[in-house]
């Protein structure tokens, strides 16, 4: 067989450096298209990208020659340099939480990540992070989850 074929779709989690408010709300629609721009530049398929001012959702489809490792560096550092022209000082946490997700689920994933704004109104993103690892069964020490 002389071709690769995958269906590897990720959702990816991250957020800012110490989880601080720091993406302006006039912003954060120019950051999540830039992030699909940026996974199209680089044969990541970017299905759905949203967050809030200090976290990021991203459900991604890695090329089967890339680590979800690798998409999550290129997908960060480029939008962290996009964030950092509009004269903000930026960075994005060290680490990620990605979930596989199967193909009956893509479409109510898609649907969690555009509900981002109302999700955070009943839940802070450490307790959303907290519940995805426990709904993944993702072990994880309490103590360093967060940094």
């Amino acid at each position: 067989m002389g071709h690769s074929y995958s269906m590897n779709a990720q959702h990816c989690v991250w957020s800012t450096y110490l989880r601080k408010n720091l993406i302006p709300a006039e912003l954060e629609p120019k950051v999540w298209a830039y992030i699909k721009m940026t996974g199209e530049n680089h044969k990541i398929r970017v299905l759905a990208c949203n967050g809030m001012s200090d976290h990021a959702h991203a459900l991604i489809m890695l090329p089967a020659t890339m680590c979800v490792a690798k998409a999550l560096q290129i997908l960060k550092a480029n939008s962290s340099r996009f964030i950092e022209q509009h004269g903000i000082n930026f960075d994005w946490q060290v680490g990620y939480g990605a979930f596989s997700v199967c193909k009956s689920q893509i479409e109510r994933v898609k649907q969690y990540i555009a509900n981002q704004k109302e999700h955070h109104k009943k839940q802070n993103f450490e307790e959303e992070f907290l519940a995805l690892l426990k709904a993944h069964d993702v072990d994880y020490d309490p103590r360093y989850v967060f940094g």
